[in-house]
C-alpha cells in the first residue's frame, strides 16, 4: 500500500543521524488518500539522502516493512493537485450544466403546468359540453317524438281525410239518390229510416275521423319552453363568451406592455452591465497603477535598505578598522587663536566627555555579548528539545534575535558617535601639543582612509531617498483610497445589477403567467367559438322543426274544425228532413 510520509532525521552523535519516515498519509483502493491517525513512525535508512522534512512516496508491505525504492514525493503531489484541479474545474463545469439543466427543467416545468392546467380546463369544458350534448340529445329525443306524434296525426289525418272524401261521396251518392227518389215521388221531401240510419253511421265515422290535437300541442309547447331554456342558456354562453373575447383581449394587451417593460429593463439591464464591465475595465487599470506604485515602493525600499545596510557596514568599519577614519570639521584657527588655558580646559572637558562614551558603548557591547550568549544557550535548547517544545523555543529565539539586531544597529551608530569624538578630541590634541612646543608624528593619521565624506554622502542620499519614498508612499495611499472607492462604486453597480436582474427574473415569471393565463382564455374562447355556433344552429334548427309541426298542426287543426262545422251542418240537415210530414207519414 502506498503512503506518503515525512523524513525525520535525529542525531545520534557529533557525526551521525538517525532517519526515520513518519506516515502522513495512506492511498486507498479508490485512488483516494486519507490521513495516518497518530504519529506512527518506521525506520527510513532508505531515505538517508533526503534532507530533513522531505516528501517521500513508499510501498509498505503487510509486515510494515518498506517495498521497493523510496521516491521523492514532489512530482506524484504535483501530479494528484494537478489532477485535483481539474476535478475542481471539471466539477464547476458540472456545477454550471446542472444549473442549465435546472433552469431548462424549471421552464419546462412551468409549460408542463400550463399545459395541465390547460388540459384541466379543456377536460371540464369537454364535461360542460357532453351535460349540454346529452341536454341537447334528449331535446332531440323529444323533438323527434314530437315529430312522430304530428307524422302519425298527419297519417291519420289522411286517413280520416280519404274516409271523409270516401264518406262525402258515399253522402252525395245518397244525396242524389234521395233527388232521384224524390222527383220521382214528385217532389216530396222526406227520409226512410234506411237512409237516415245510414246518413247517420256516415256523419258518426266523420266525427269520429277529427284527430284530437290538445295532447300534441301540450307536448309541443312544452318542448318550445325547453328550446327556450336553452336558448337562454346560449345566450348566457354567449355573453361569457364575448367577456372572454374582452379579457383575452386586454391580456393580450397586457401581454404585449408586459413584453414592452421587459425588453426596456433588459435594455437597462445591458446598460448596467456594460457601465459594471467599463467601471471593471478602469478598475482594473487602476489596480495595475497601484501595482506598478508598489513596485517602485519596494523597489524604492530594497534600494533604501541596501544603503542603509552599507552605511552600517561602513561606519562598522569605520569604527572598528585602525586604517578607517571618520573626519569632523574642527575650526584650527579658532583653536590656534583660544587661549592655552580655555584650550586646555576644553580638552579636558572632551576627554571626559569621551571616557563617559566610551563606558557607554562598552556596557552595549557586554550586553551584546550577553545577548549572542543567550542566543547560542537557546539554539542548544532547540537542538535538544522535542518537536512540540521548538516551536516555543523557535518563537523566543526569533525573538532573541531581534533583540539582537536592534542592539547592533543602536551599537553602530554609538560606536561612530565614539570614533568621531575621538577624532575631534586627536585633532584638540595635536594643536594643544603644538602650542605646548610638544613635537607629534601626524604621518598615521595622513594615511588612514577618511570615510566621513562618504558617510556624508550616503546619509544624504539617504534623506533624499526616504523622502522620495514618503512622497510614494503617501501616492500609494492616495490610490489605495481612490482604489477603494472605485471598488465600493463597482461593487454598488454589481448590487443595482443583481436587483434588476431580480426584478427582470420576476418580470419575466409575471410575464409568463400572463402569457400562460392568454394561452387559458384564448384557448376557452376558441372551445366557446367551437361549440357555441354548432349548438346555436341543431338549436335554430329544433326551433325549424317545431315551428313547422306547430304549422302542420294548426292546419291540421283547422281542417278538423271545418270538418266538425260539416258534420254539424248535416247533422241539422238530417234532423230537419226526418222532422219532415212525409217521413213522419211514411
Amino acid at each position: 500500500m502506498l503512503y506518503l510520509a515525512e523524513v525525520k532525521k535525529q542525531k545520534t552523535g557529533p557525526f551521525g543521524s538517525k532517519t526515520e519516515l513518519k506516515l502522513l498519509a495512506c492511498q486507498r483502493n479508490d485512488q483516494s488518500w486519507s490521513a495516518v491517525p497518530g504519529e506512527e513512525t518506521i525506520p527510513g535508512d532508505e531515505a538517508s539522502s533526503l534532507g530533513d522534512g522531505a516528501l517521500v512516496i513508499l510501498n509498505l508491505g503487510s509486515s510494515r516493512q518498506i517495498q521497493g525504492e523510496v521516491e521523492a514525493a514532489g512530482l506524484r503531489l504535483a501530479g494528484i493537485l494537478q489532477n485535483f484541479s481539474r476535478l475542481l474545474e471539471k466539477s464547476k463545469s458540472q456545477e454550471e450544466e446542472i444549473e442549465q439543466w435546472k433552469q431548462s427543467l424549471t421552464y419546462q416545468s412551468q409549460e408542463l403546468n400550463r399545459r395541465e392546467m390547460e388540459i384541466e380546463a379543456r377536460a371540464e369544458q369537454v364535461q360542460a359540453l357532453e351535460e349540454e350534448i346529452e341536454q341537447i340529445d334528449q331535446q332531440r329525443q323529444e323533438v323527434e317524438t314530437s315529430k312522430a306524434e304530428a307524422e302519425r296525426l298527419r297519417e291519420e289525418f289522411e286517413r280520416n281525410r280519404q274516409e271523409l272524401e270516401g264518406a262525402w261521396e258515399h253522402l252525395r251518392g245518397e244525396q242524389r239518390r234521395f233527388e232521384e227518389q224524390e222527383a220521382e215521388r214528385g217532389g216530396a221531401v222526406g227520409l226512410d229510416e234506411e237512409q237516415a240510419a245510414v246518413i247517420q253511421e256516415l256523419l258518426d265515422r266523420l266525427s269520429g275521423a277529427v284527430a284530437p290535437t290538445d295532447e300534441v300541442r301540450e307536448q309541443l309547447n312544452r318542448a318550445f319552453e325547453v328550446v327556450e331554456r336553452q336558448q337562454s342558456a346560449l345566450e348566457q354562453d354567449w355573453q361569457q363568451l364575448e367577456q372572454e373575447q374582452q379579457q383575452a383581449q386586454q391580456q393580450h394587451t397586457d401581454v404585449d406592455a408586459q413584453g414592452e417593460e421587459i425588453q426596456n429593463r433588459k435594455q437597462e439591464l445591458q446598460q448596467v452591465q456594460s457601465s459594471v464591465e467599463q467601471a471593471k475595465g478602469e478598475l482594473k487599470v487602476q489596480q495595475n497603477a497601484l501595482e506598478m506604485k508598489q513596485e517602485s515602493v519596494h523597489m524604492l525600499s530594497l534600494q533604501l535598505r541596501t544603503q542603509q545596510e552599507l552605511h552600517q557596514q561602513l561606519a562598522r568599519l569605520a569604527t572598528t578598522s585602525a586604517d578607517v577614519k571618520i573626519s569632523q570639521q574642527v575650526d584650527i584657527e579658532a583653536l590656534e587663536n583660544m587661549p592655552l588655558g580655555e584650550l586646555q580646559n576644553v580638552v579636558q572637558n572632551l576627554e571626559q566627555d569621551l571616557e563617559k562614551v566610551k563606558r557607554f558603548v562598552n556596557d552595549q557591547e557586554e550586553e551584546l555579548t550577553f545577548q549572542r550568549q543567550t542566543i547560542e544557550e537557546v539554539q542548544v535548547k532547540i537542538n535538544q528539545a522535542s518537536e512540540y517544545d521548538r516551536i516555543t523555543l523557535g518563537d523566543e529565539l526569533i525573538d532573541e534575535q531581534d533583540r539582537y539586531q536592534l542592539l547592533d544597529e543602536s551599537l553602530v551608530g554609538s560606536r561612530r558617535n565614539l570614533r568621531e569624538r575621538e577624532e575631534i578630541l586627536n585633532q584638540h590634541q595635536r594643536v594643544l601639543r603644538r602650542r605646548q612646543g610638544v613635537v607629534t608624528d601626524n604621518g598615521a593619521d595622513g594615511q588612514k582612509i577618511d570615510l566621513g565624506p562618504v558617510l556624508n554622502q550616503l546619509e544624504a542620499q539617504r534623506n533624499q531617498q526616504e523622502a522620495e519614498l514618503q512622497k510614494l508612499e503617501s501616492q500609494v495611499e492616495q490610490m489605495r483610497q481612490s482604489l477603494s472607492q472605485a471598488e465600493e462604486m463597482v461593487a454598488q453597480q454589481a448590487r443595482e445589477q443583481e436587483v434588476k436582474q431580480a426584478e427582470l427574473q420576476n418580470l419575466e415569471e409575471y410575464w409568463q403567467s400572463l402569457k400562460v393565463s392568454l394561452a387559458q382564455i384564448e384557448s376557452q374562447v376558441k372551445f366557446y367559438q367551437e361549440t357555441l355556433q354548432p349548438r346555436q344552429e341543431a338549436l335554430n334548427e329544433i326551433r325549424q322543426t317545431l315551428e313547422a309541426i306547430a304549422t302542420a298542426l294548426n292546419q291540421i287543426q283547422e281542417v278538423g274544425d271545418y270538418q266538425l262545422q260539416a258534420i254539424a251542418q248535416m247533422q241539422q240537415t238530417i234532423d230537419n228532413l226526418l222532422d219532415s210530414p212525409e217521413l213522419a207519414a211514411s
